[in-house]
């Protein structure tokens, strides 16, 4: 595996498992649990892009940092 693939790959599970902090602290998971019925999955899709675009935002951010460090 590249070397840069491994670094997206852990800053984004790093990225990812903070934004999921964060919503848990924020009381977001609670929220979800107590929505019914269609809000719920409503609910659901955004938990799911908020921790994928924390994860993303990590990502990115370690893969520039990377390659700045590199030059």
């Amino acid at each position: 595996m590249l070397p840069s693939v491994k670094v997206f790959l852990w800053w984004f599970i790093v990225g990812a498992t903070m934004a999921l902090a964060v919503i848990m602290l924020q009381g977001g998971i609670r929220e979800a649990m107590q929505a019914q019925g269609s809000v719920w999955e409503l609910k659901l899709v955004e938990l799911f892009t908020t921790i994928m675009g924390g994860g993303l935002l990590g990502g990115c951010i370690a893969l520039i940092l990377d390659r700045i460090k590199k030059s």
